[in-house]
């Protein structure tokens, strides 16, 4: 079809000489073709999936629903979701929102689908319209037991999207070369990589496969060639878990894996890893066997479902949520791949197809869109949706023998790496929408013994195992960026597994051991470990196996490595080694408990409350500010990464405070030792928000950050704007009042869906893609001022300034239960006033903020303690906040003072007087000058932020010599639920609330 068309516009004497033919890709026809059809179909008010689209030449149209129904969202194609409005809002990724526009839609995998299954109904409208945002990461966790991550620095994105933006608004389909997400310049540098080696681990055979634990990123799980599984507190150099193989009901085993146990007990474990939560882990094993196992906070292994799965290995396994349920994804050497349920082993969907054993799968989400790649040890790519109708996808990798095929933490990139039969490794970023190689990286050995493992991070590097040194590239480059040696011992081709934040890798040994390498946030959480470990031997007895809390430093990583098994392959050669029978009895391993040894005199000591009251007892930092009159700071927030402050002032403008690199401050770390940057854009313009009459000091302000730190959501009583962080220009505005809005948060799964608390007490879910509002909820009685999402729980908390409490399912928005929360014993009456909510870091126990009191409420809106102000600290709560790694919380008092108290008690532990801080030129009378909001270092579970009435800023932290608030106070005789020091998530304050 090209070269006729080339010909019948050269012979076209009214084109000769005008109109150049230039030369382009074979697909390049096609791809228009598909966008012009795409942009028919997005103009479709009840828009159907798969629409059938004839012609270009008259306008489609989907008609609406005959029966009633709700019409389902639009699949352009076999594995593209919906489609936005011509004027709707831009995509909000998870980790590069408003991303600039591109064309084709990098998320449109339908490039691959040249050669697609002929039942499709319309397999030509395949990609996404040009000029599309990037879609959102909705589900990258649904990949692989881990979550996305945010882009861990604050040197803003380029201010070229908003001419893009503009551009999309009117509906003008240009095209934008644009790959993947983009890149801020000097975002990372090598010292981000983890490569000092910290801890040296012996698990004592040889390890086949690791699997850092979502949540708690020092756990990790190891699987090695003679079955066995353990479980190692990284931290403390502790095997928590230990089980060795065996077959839990040998009656219910098929024949051929009866056999084949009979004919030869030896086993290895192929693949381990994480369930999304961490609450499940699943091991594949080389003959026939899945097993999962339910994992519990104290480091016990409980056995849930051991599913025969396929013939021969398993050689790799994934969790994804095909139907809002948990499955667990097995592929095998019987050439098939099969889904079945995690909880109960209850097969699901079996895909056929390949020719060949099944080395890896990589399942990924696409808006709407579930699918599955996978690869066989013939070198096939196949990609497969949930409907068993056969592969979209038959493609070759590179090398034609062992790949794995993983997406960046944000799900905006494909890779894969491979070896060949030869030896020659590969290592490529693939082009979704061609179905062809975008990269090739450099680097590797020309003849690499064994089969090359790799892992991503941080949206920005790459590593591999390889001619005994770990490599790391850069995403965007070709060339080898550093490698280390691990000090030696590393196998020719280690395996190696990063943590979510990329703080810890942990690299197979020669010996077999595992080594891990830390940068230097891995090095200050495992200082962070040892010195609570410290602290726990002095304290009151614990109970066995109970951990050291875990603090989370960000986001989280999404890539897996699979290991097959094969006897062709030289990864997967078992070594003789037998087991007595068929079960074997559980090594399950107590750890040792070592008496503690008390200092008499330390018992008979009072534990008294540290109350600082001089400043040479902390580290107090005033923020400098050039504004001669500022407003009060109603909206203070750190940025994900915590290098940077933005406070939102009463007077509708924001201001931006950034840590830079200096001799003194070599890491551009947030810290009161160092004077950070009142940051302006070259324009010299406000970042100010709409208000909707002349005195937006009396609106109630709201405030949301995107993970990557590039944009900001904010609302001072007028339209809700989006600011770039660059340039601080208005993006767009959106949902103008009446209704205010008063509080924002996003969605946990899709940063697209948005809560909107509103003045008039409704709660809007906006999709700010297509512009519209999905659902509006009513409970409340006054205006909303807080919410905040649980995941893990799958509901949405709202509180109001009605101090009542009101739980919502995420799935249908239905109110599952409301309750308000009672009044102190020294207050009576109603509770009216403002009250905030946030999650702890376990994703099931809330802090509850009102004036009058702090509470902990369970998931059924169980009061579990509370505390009202009293003794030291007798003024009216203006902010609380948990820290995070969820040990404590922290409360801001309208007297000035500060409390620092345990999460879990609600016992005080530490008072800081406003003496303490405020310098005394401005230290007015009681009452006069106190902090309105009180916001937490994402990382440093010591450094406090505090927005003043003044108008001013003050970073406060404990003094090096003495790095926490005060000492744990003595526990008391009452039992109280434990609430577990999870870490936080990435956007641990992207909104107003924290943590999500």
């Amino acid at each position: 079809m090209l070269l006729e068309l080339k010909k019948l516009i050269e012979a076209n004497p009214l084109f000769r000489d005008k109109l150049n033919f230039p030369p382009f890709k074979a697909s390049r026809l096609r791809t228009l073709i598909n966008q012009s059809l795409n942009w028919q179909h997005q103009l479709c008010k009840n828009p159907r999936p798969n629409p059938d689209i004839k012609t270009l030449f008259t306008d489609h149209s989907c008609a609406a629903p005959t029966n009633g129904a709700r019409a389902p969202p639009p699949a352009n194609g076999p594995l593209v979701g919906s489609i936005p409005k011509s004027a709707g809002f831009p995509p909000m990724g998870a980790h590069a929102p408003f991303q600039p526009l591109v064309s084709p839609s990098p998320n449109a995998i339908a490039g691959w689908m040249t050669n697609a299954n002929p039942s499709l109904p319309h397999a030509a409208v395949a990609q996404g319209p040009p000029g599309l945002v990037q879609a959102p990461n909705t589900a990258a966790f649904l990949k692989h037991p881990r979550t996305p991550t945010s882009a861990p620095g604050i040197d803003y994105q380029s201010a070229d999207s908003e001419h893009l933006m503009k551009r999309m608004r009117v509906g003008q389909p240009d095209e934008v070369s644009f790959s993947g997400a983009s890149h801020p310049a000097n975002m990372y540098t090598q010292e981000d990589l983890p490569k000092q080696v910290v801890r040296t681990l012996n698990q004592g055979s040889n390890v086949m496969s690791l699997d850092f634990h979502p949540v708690q990123q020092t756990i990790l799980l190891v699987g090695t060639n003679v079955g066995d599984i353990a479980v190692w507190e990284v931290g403390s150099r502790e095997r928590i878990a230990h089980k060795t193989f065996k077959v839990w009901d040998i009656g219910s085993c098929t024949l051929p894996l009866q056999a084949a146990l009979m004919k030869d007990a030896a086993i290895s474990v192929n693949r381990c890893l994480w369930s999304p939560d961490g609450n499940i882990l699943g091991v594949a094993f080389s003959k026939h066997i899945v097993q999962t196992y339910t994992f519990v906070p104290n480091g016990d292994l409980r056995q849930q479902a051991e599913i025969d799965a396929h013939i021969g290995g398993v050689n790799d396994i994934a969790f994804s949520h095909p139907n809002k349920t948990l499955s667990i994804i097995t592929c095998g050497d019987d050439k098939l791949i099969k889904v079945w349920d995690a909880q109960t082993g209850q097969k699901q969907y079996t895909f056929e197809g390949h020719e060949a054993p099944v080395y890896s799968v990589c399942p990924h989400y696409k808006e709407s869109i579930q699918f599955i790649f996978s690869t066989a040890i013939d070198g096939k790519i196949k990609a497969w949706l949930y409907d068993c109708l056969g592969s979209r996808v038959d493609y070759d990798a590179p090398g034609h023998w062992c790949t794995t095929m993983a997406y960046s933490a944000d799900g905006t990139r494909l890779f894969s790496c491979g070896t060949s039969k030869e030896g020659d490794s590969h290592l490529v970023e693939w082009n979704e929408t061609e179905g062809a190689i975008k990269r090739t990286y450099n680097g590797f050995r020309k003849r690499s013994l064994g089969v090359v493992q790799f892992d991503t991070t941080r949206n920005r590097f790459l590593a591999a195992g390889d001619e005994f040194l770990v490599k790391f590239w850069d995403m965007d480059s070709t060339n080898i960026l550093t490698t280390a040696d691990c000090d030696g011992g590393l196998p020719a081709s280690p395996r190696l597994r990063f943590n979510r934040e990329g703080s810890l890798l942990a690299v197979t040994t020669s010996d077999n051991g595992i080594k891990i390498l830390a940068n230097t946030d891995g090095q200050r959480l495992l200082r962070m470990l040892e010195s609570r470990a410290f602290e726990g031997s002095r304290g009151p007895p614990q109970q066995i196996n109970s951990k050291p809390p875990i603090v989370a430093l960000g986001p989280v990583s999404n890539v897996s490595c699979p290991i097959a098994v094969n006897a062709e392959r030289p990864d997967r050669i078992l070594p003789a080694v037998s087991t007595s029978g068929l079960a074997p009895m559980d090594a399950s391993r107590t750890p040792d408990v070592k008496p503690r040894i008390t200092d008499e005199s330390e018992k008979v000591k009072t534990w008294k409350l540290a109350d600082i009251v001089d400043n040479g007892h902390l580290r107090a930092l005033h923020l400098s500010d050039t504004d001669t009159n500022p407003s009060k700071v109603v909206r203070l927030l750190y940025t994900n990464n915590g290098i940077a402050l933005l406070a939102l002032g009463s007077n509708a403008v924001h201001k931006l405070w950034k840590w830079q690199r200096s001799d003194r401050n070599p890491n551009g770390k947030s810290t009161a030792s160092v004077a950070p940057q009142l940051w302006q854009p070259a324009n010299g313009i406000l970042m100010t928000n709409d208000t909707n009459d002349g005195n937006p000091e009396e609106a109630t302000a709201c405030i949301a950050l995107s993970k990557n730190d590039s944009y900001v959501m904010s609302a001072s009583g007028g339209k809700v704007s989006l600011f770039n962080m660059m340039t601080f220009k208005v993006m767009t505005t959106f949902m103008a009042p009446p209704p205010a809005a008063t509080f924002l948060a996003f969605h946990p799964q899709d940063n697209n869906i948005i809560a909107i608390g509103m003045e008039d007490s409704t709660i809007q879910i906006y999709n700010v893609r297509i512009d519209d509002v999905k659902s509006k909820l009513k409970g409340h009685q006054k205006k909303i001022t807080g919410l905040a999402f649980s995941q893990s729980m799958n509901v949405l908390v709202s509180s109001g300034a009605d101090a009542q409490l009101c739980v919502w399912s995420i799935d249908g928005w239905e109110k599952k239960k409301s309750r308000y929360i009672q009044p102190p014993a020294n207050r009576s009456g109603t509770l009216v006033g403002d009250t905030r909510v946030q999650f702890h870091n376990d994703q099931t126990h809330l802090l509850v903020v009102h004036e009058s009191q702090l509470a902990i409420y369970d998931g059924n809106l169980e009061c579990l303690r509370s505390w009202s102000p009293r003794d030291a600290l007798p003024a009216p709560i203006s902010s609380a906040i948990y820290s995070c790694d969820g040990l404590l919380v922290y409360a801001a008092f309208c007297d000035g003072a500060i409390g620092v108290f345990e999460a879990e008690s609600l016992r005080l532990r530490c008072r800081i007087a406003p003496s303490a801080y405020i310098p005394p030129s401005i230290l007015p009378g009681p009452g006069r000058v106190y902090p309105l909001v009180v916001a937490a270092h994402p990382v440093e579970p010591n450094q406090i932020a505090l927005g003043m009435s003044d108008g001013k800023v003050h970073v406060v932290e404990p003094l090096d010599a003495d790095p926490k608030w005060g000492t744990a106070p003595p526990q008391d005789n009452g039992a109280h639920p434990a609430i577990s020091a999870a870490p936080s998530a990435a956007s641990n304050q992207a909104s107003d609330q924290p943590t999500r």
